[in-house]
């Protein structure tokens, strides 16, 4: 059972959502604005957060920023926008996922377990080969899967479980080209459906994260119309 925060201004959906997760066992937490869920998401993290863009005091966005500072909590994203920037952005930020309003509840359902399998395969779970749970050195690199923790150069590189899964899925054979298909099977479950835009996306937030701690980061190569590749220096 894992605790899941909603955040909404929409009680219909709040409630309704919140049924369907408790009857899969799960506990819930409900905020009907972004800065009460903030608040409330540092202080007792949930195992995974739920969060409508478009909200009163404090929009999703916000939230996310200001979460990822401190967090690596696994977080969906709400949107009923049917602009695309509004879901890349939320990616970049270093959403996991998305969904578009109106949503199929069981779709939302399929991929919070997707997610939370995710989790408990990069902290070692037993959905993870041994080969996937053991610490991983490329150079300056060093990925621990049990702790899903990720350093560079020593200095730590916070990570979400997806960003955590494709760079594990690259550094594993450096200087071998991984195309988009082969990093969605890495990072998704293949019942759940992610385009090429998805996949670039957690690159370009993935470069930037290590790029804040090293300007002179170059070890994710783009192969224009392949893939990519990890370098090893």
């Amino acid at each position: 059972m894992a605790t899941i925060a909603l955040v909404d201004d929409d009680r219909n959906i709040l409630t309704s959502v919140s049924i369907a997760l408790e009857n899969e066992g799960h506990h819930v937490r409900t905020y009907t604005d972004g800065a009460s869920a903030l608040a409330a998401l540092t202080t007792t993290p949930p195992d995974l957060a739920v969060l409508d863009i478009k909200m009163p005091r404090m929009d999703g966005m916000e939230v996310l920023r200001r979460l990822r500072q401190k967090s690596n909590l696994p977080v969906i994203f709400l949107t009923s926008k049917d602009e695309e920037v509004d879901e890349l952005m939320g990616l970049r930020m270093g959403a996991d996922d998305y969904i578009r309003k109106p949503f199929s509840q069981r779709l939302l359902l399929e991929r919070i377990r997707t997610i939370l399998r995710r989790q408990d395969s990069s902290a070692g779970g037993a959905a993870g080969t041994q080969e996937e749970s053991q610490v991983l050195v490329r150079g300056k690199l060093t990925m621990d899967p049990q702790r899903h923790t990720c350093t560079w150069s020593g200095k730590e590189v916070v990570l979400t479980v997806t960003e955590f899964l494709i760079l594990q899925a690259l550094a594993h054979r450096p200087g071998f080209v991984k195309s988009r298909d082969n990093l969605m099977d890495a990072a998704y479950d293949d019942q759940v459906y992610v385009d090429d835009r998805t996949i670039d996306s957690h690159i370009k937030r993935l470069r930037k994260k290590f790029k804040a701690t090293d300007n002179d980061f170059n070890s994710i190569e783009t192969l224009y119309g392949v893939g990519y590749r990890y370098r090893e220096d």
